[in-house]
């Protein structure tokens, strides 16, 4: 019995992705079943990623597997993302690359084999719309988060300064509340009447 993997794509490439660098190999299946290899280094910069997309697509290759290896991947998938037919992230635990003397080339060419044989599983990319919208969310988030810590840090700064703000004024941003503590950071001298004075009519605290 042949117990040897069955070649799911007759060409393919995988790329080995560095922060600065990577290398890319193409392997195909020629019509005679002997099996082609070409390879290529190319830098990280927007430009060498086109030419990365270029030397693919000369080589008649429309399927690229590479590794998730931080965040290295985004820009080469960015770039490959409109012109292939599938660019497939793994996490690099589902490749299982060799260990031992570390070989961009040969951690390439695994790559490439484990995917032409249909060895690998995709993790889940959502389309460009839909990223656009996560970083969008996330965005909002921290500046959310880093509203609500500075709101903390100005009542712990007027707690430990002895002015009981929080316990007059649900929200010591508001108008009344800014005006007492712009009164309060002057440096001037001031009275009960000129506190009184800066609390709206509107405000539900008694005077």
């Amino acid at each position: 019995m042949n117990s040897s993997p069955q070649t799911v794509l007759p060409v393919a490439s995988g790329l080995d992705v560095h922060k600065s660098f990577l290398v890319a190999v193409i392997k195909s299946t020629s019509n005679q079943g002997t099996v082609n290899t070409v390879k290529k280094r190319f830098s990280t910069f927007r430009a060498d990623l086109e030419d990365l997309r270029d030397w693919l697509l000369q080589n008649d290759c429309h399927h690229v597997c590479m590794e998730s290896t931080g965040k290295y991947w985004i820009p080469v998938y960015n770039v490959l993302e409109s012109a292939m037919n599938e660019v497939r992230v793994c996490n690099p635990k589902w490749l299982s690359l060799e260990k031992g003397e570390k070989d961009d080339n040969k951690d390439a060419a695994r790559i490439c084999d484990l995917y032409r044989n249909g060895m690998t599983k995709s993790s889940y990319i959502p389309n460009k719309q839909i990223r656009t919208l996560r970083e969008l969310t996330r965005l909002r988030q921290k500046y959310v988060q880093q509203r609500t810590s500075d709101h903390n840090r100005l009542i712990n700064c007027l707690t430990v300064s002895n002015y009981k703000l929080d316990m007059v004024f649900s929200n010591v941003r508001r108008r009344s509340a800014f005006l007492i503590i712009n009164l309060i950071l002057s440096g001037e001298p001031y009275t009960d009447e000129d506190i009184l004075k800066c609390v709206s009519s509107r405000c539900k605290a008694p005077r």
